[in-house]
């Protein structure tokens, strides 16, 4: 009889153990090498052991690790000064985690509207199929009841409307809205990208009422789909924007982004943070920086992209009993399978090829950023044998 598990019984967990990874390979105990377009879902932006982030982070373990917020940090410094020159943001406010970054972006739109004595504005307008997070104000958030469900009643302020619909969208906005959230490309929920045209009327709306536009990027940002953010592709500025994920490539790290004026009502003593922004995690993401931030690294995401985008347009054609749609951006892709999505994914981990799956039967395919043209094509090939399994068996 298997020994009984310590950990608590909160994930499903695959039956495979990593011990080392290699740029987009993961190497199992047994020595297995699986192509890994997982990448932590979406975290490990520069693949594993890049050399870049690994000198910077024994550079900084060997200096000092932790030293609290009650000191200046210099790597903070550093590494907000290049994200607000970077983006649309003036201030900056390092968490661990993109949960976390949301937390402080809700507080901050709220904290806005209070400080300009409107204590009555804090509801946020969410859309559905979201995912923000899984704290209790972040589930709220995100609305969806397998998350909510037998945690007690639903954190006030949320109110969620159909994805897509800006008549909704109006029609929701009262005298207590502060703010609206979304994410320009769903992730948790199948890769629904949000149209630019809607983003920019997100906008307009937002200047017409007085609301705070409050965007997570903690899936789709820094670089995933191409741009450095994704709503770049709109032409818009978010007044307040959640970060996570790629800009650590691996290392806990987040961050909330905002204006000076979105910013202003947080003063000394509002928010806080015991590990947010400690020295090894601003070296590991001054370090993400430093490559993401390179002439032609983005450029080549976008090329390895259409390279990879075509060949899955291409496997769709091929597969359509299997392949259903090919949704996303930049190297954030999804797969709609026309079955259950766990076969496909059973499918391709029998390739040794690593995906996520998602939301309304959609896997993910979120390779590291640094994937080349060829292991795009490896992943296809891959991708393809899955898809003659997945024939066969339906036939």
């Amino acid at each position: 009889m298997a020994e009984a598990t310590p950990l608590y019984d909160t994930y499903s967990r695959a039956p495979l153990r990593f011990e080392r990874g290699e740029g987009v390979w993961l190497i199992a105990e047994d020595g297995t090498r699986y192509l890994d377009f997982a990448a932590g879902v979406a975290v490990n932006s520069l693949g594993h052991a890049h050399p870049h982030l690994v000198e910077a982070l024994k550079a900084q373990a060997e200096k000092v690790w932790h030293l609290s917020n009650l000191y200046e940090v210099p790597g903070q410094e550093r590494l907000g000064r290049r994200l607000t020159e970077a983006t649309f943001a003036d201030k900056v406010f390092f968490t661990n985690s993109g949960a976390e970054a949301l937390e402080c972006a809700i507080k901050t739109a709220r904290r806005y509207h209070f400080a300009k004595g409107h204590p009555n504005k804090f509801h946020i307008i969410t859309f559905e199929g979201a995912f923000h997070g899984r704290t209790l104000a972040t589930i709220a958030a995100g609305g969806q009841e397998k998350y909510l469900e037998g945690f007690g009643p639903k954190a006030p302020g949320f109110y969620q409307v159909p994805f897509g619909d800006l008549s909704a969208v109006k029609d929701a906005i009262t005298d207590e809205t502060a703010a609206i959230l979304i994410e320009p490309v769903q992730g948790e929920g199948g890769i629904r990208t949000v149209p630019n045209d809607f983003l920019r009327a997100l906008r307009a709306l937002c200047d017409e009422y007085g609301l705070l536009l409050v965007l997570d990027e903690v899936q789709s940002g820094v670089g995933r789909t191409g741009k450095l953010f994704a709503h770049e592709w709109a032409g818009i500025t978010p007044d307040i924007m959640a970060v996570a994920k790629g800009i650590g490539g691996g290392f806990p790290l987040g961050a909330c982004l905002a204006t000076s004026e979105a910013a202003s009502g947080m003063v000394a003593g509002t928010h806080g943070s015991t590990y947010g922004g400690n020295p090894l995690a601003m070296a590991v993401g001054n370090a993400v920086l430093d490559v993401v931030l390179a002439d032609g690294f983005l450029q080549h995401v976008q090329d390895v992209a259409l390279v990879f985008r075509q060949g899955l347009a291409s496997l769709k054609d091929r597969f359509p009993d299997v392949i259903d749609d090919i949704r996303g951006e930049g190297l954030m892709l999804g797969i709609k399978a026309r079955g259950p999505v766990a076969g496909l994914l059973a499918a391709v981990r029998a390739q040794n090829l690593l995906a996520v799956p998602a939301g309304d039967n959609v896997l993910r395919l979120l390779p590291p950023l640094v994937t080349t043209a060829d292991e795009a094509r490896e992943g296809l090939r891959r991708i393809e044998q899955a898809a003659e399994t997945c024939t066969v068996k339906v036939a």
